[in-house]
């Protein structure tokens, strides 16, 4: 199933940096444990700046470790990143930038799918995964946003 489905949830956040700011932050999985509060830390599979085909591995606070990679690039106007877990779940996160008159906006798209006996666990998890990524989102923002005092 594609990035594109119709049941992908989510919602927009005001950054109070510019788009170019905040999509080389978001973008770049090393910043992940900094800004997402799921991860304990992020291991890279792949070297050298952000780019489609990158991979790596997030180690969540839960103990689940999603093999995850960047599928859409476009800089400064979307990113796209695909989580695997086991086979059996595949977590999808958009992020579409546009700039504003004090900064930008980050629309986030977010949907968990789930494979086989698992596929309600997917719906679930989309519902309740929601809040705590527009709320990284947001989290992400405040620490764009104090580095510039």
């Amino acid at each position: 199933m594609g990035e594109a489905s119709s049941r992908m949830l989510g919602g927009r956040v005001a950054f109070d940096v510019p788009v170019e700011e905040a999509f080389a932050y978001l973008a770049d999985p090393r910043n992940r444990p900094e800004w997402q509060s799921s991860l304990r830390s992020v291991e890279m599979l792949d070297d050298g700046e952000p780019r489609v085909g990158m991979r790596w591995r997030d180690h969540t606070v839960v103990g689940l470790v999603p093999q995850m990679e960047i599928t859409t690039l476009e800089p400064g106007r979307r990113w796209v990143e695909e989580g695997r877990w086991r086979g059996v779940i595949l977590a999808i996160l958009t992020l579409g930038f546009e700039p504003t008159a004090t900064g930008c906006t980050v629309d986030v798209r977010f949907r968990v799918h789930g494979r086989g006996l698992l596929a309600p666990v997917g719906l679930a998890a989309t519902g309740a995964g929601v809040l705590p990524v527009l709320a990284d989102v947001r989290r992400a923002g405040r620490v764009l946003a104090g580095r510039r005092r």
